[in-house]
């Protein structure tokens, strides 16, 4: 049987050839400071584990490195707002759209502690046991959908409802949202859960009927514990005597602070509202290509927050497609941009996207792989075929706002499916050269990233890809 790799030209090879100047195997930039490790023992962002996010640090070397004062920044996967702080110490307006009410929450969390009343902070964290051994009837309760049910301990789950009952009464509005939040970070310490990839592995001690080896997590903290711990962790690092505090931080960078703009929504409908030329700087990660179901990790914050089994499908749709239960979302694509009287742009990005024979070339390969039954998933072709059209328009969109000389710093990892590598790094870069920007540079991570064990086995161990790409506006 005749190799996909026979049957089609390598376009892939072309891109590669007509980019490899612009690759830049960058030392400077290693995994940790192109992940969240870098943030883990900072104030404030070690509060909430967020593994999809990339360090402060990514961010002010690139808005310090290529320009010379502050403006404005967008992140159009805000995540849990790392652009927007880290923009925001350095003097920037900073602008962040995010879909998830995971992210939104924290970001919202950190918005409240502008101006907050530190004294009183501390004297509700210090009366919380006695305030809490005095709630007996909670009218506050977890609503669990299918993938969270039994996650917590039958005396956790008591204690969690008795605690949003207590938060429900604060009166002060800010000392309430950071209440609520420090409760939301700990929830997968104390449940018989650990996130891992795509979905949520569960402990041999839970409720549930599990199949295979039997998983144990290790500890799992008792509510009063892991609360302790968060409140404390929360209090030193507002804590003015403290040198790693937030305050001494802010302080010491000598930028006027701006507020954070923040929006709750999809980019696919907030970017297209931004007006032209508006931003000097982007700085951005969107999902990446690899099946991640960020709605099924974070199931047990999205429950917290009170979204129903209804409300995270819907969210699961509406994200961009990284999923292979993503459906097309052209035709609302389609309607959305005859709606603000933009149907030329709608056939322009569908032109790019169309004209893209490294595109072309990776959906023809994946289709024949299923065909082949090569691939573990036969959604996949269709989940590639989509994330890349929608990042057409959110590129396309991100060119359209950012002002000229303006740059685009977007994070991204390669992937590989059926042993055959996409560029996600170069298609994209093409995509965004289409649309009016310069392709600066393609840093390349030193270390690369690893097959997955399943891939390991049957092609080898290969790495793919770790970028960091840098787009000017011409």
């Amino acid at each position: 049987m005749r190799q996909v790799a026979e049957i089609f030209p390598t376009e892939r090879q072309r891109l590669y050839n007509r980019f490899a100047g612009r690759l830049e195997t960058a030392y400077n930039l290693s995994r940790k400071v192109v992940s969240f490790q870098a943030n883990k023992d900072k104030p404030v962002y070690r509060w909430f584990k967020y593994k999809e996010g990339f360090s402060s640090s990514l961010v002010k070397y690139f808005l310090t490195e290529y320009s010379s004062k502050p403006g404005r920044v967008l992140d159009p996967f805000a995540g849990v707002g790392t652009t927007l702080f880290a923009a925001q110490e350095l003097g920037w307006k900073s602008y962040g759209i995010e879909l998830l009410p995971v992210g939104d929450s924290v970001m919202q969390a950190r918005e409240a502690l502008n101006g907050i009343d530190t004294e009183q902070l501390t004297k509700t964290v210090k009366n919380i046991w006695t305030e809490l051994a005095e709630v007996d009837l909670y009218d506050q309760h977890i609503k669990h959908i299918s993938i969270t049910k039994d996650a917590f301990p039958d005396e956790t789950e008591k204690y969690l409802n008795k605690y949003l009952t207590y938060c429900s009464k604060i009166k002060e509005k800010k000392i309430q949202a950071v209440m609520r939040f420090a409760a939301f970070s700990v929830l997968e310490e104390i449940s018989f859960t650990r996130k891992d990839g795509q979905y949520l592995r569960w402990d041999y001690r839970s409720k549930r009927k599990l199949s295979g080896k039997p998983f144990d997590k290790g500890k799992i903290l008792t509510f009063e514990d892991a609360l302790k711990h968060k409140l404390h962790q929360i209090i030193t690092d507002l804590s003015p005597n403290t040198s790693a505090s937030l305050f001494n931080q802010f302080e010491s960078n000598g930028h006027e602070q701006h507020p954070v703009k923040i929006i709750q929504g999809s980019c696919l409908e907030e970017l297209p509202k931004f007006e032209d030329d508006f931003f000097d700087f982007i700085v951005t990660s969107p999902p990446y290509c690899n099946r991640y179901d960020y709605t099924r990790t974070y199931a047990l914050e999205l429950v917290y927050l009170g979204c129903s089994n209804e409300q995270v499908r819907d969210l699961r749709q509406t994200m961009l497609s990284c999923t292979v239960e993503n459906k097309e979302k052209i035709d609302q694509l389609n309607q959305f941009y005859t709606s603000i009287d933009r149907s030329e742009t709608f056939d322009h990005v569908m032109k790019v996207y169309d004209n893209s024979a490294a595109m072309t070339e990776v959906n023809k390969v994946l289709d024949e792989l299923n065909k082949l039954q090569k691939l573990n998933n036969n959604n996949i072709p269709r989940m590639v075929r989509n994330y890349f059209l929608e990042l057409c328009f959110v590129i396309c969109e991100m060119a359209r706002v950012t002002k000229n000389g303006g740059y685009c710093v977007m994070v991204n990892d390669n992937v590989r499916y059926g042993g055959e590598e996409i560029s996600v790094d170069l298609i994209l870069s093409e995509f965004a050269e289409n649309f009016g920007y310069n392709i600066n540079k393609i840093f390349v991570l030193p270390k690369g990233k690893g097959n997955s064990s399943q891939q390991m086995g049957n092609y080898g161990r290969t790495e793919v890809r770790k970028c960091v790409y840098l787009w000017q506006k011409r």
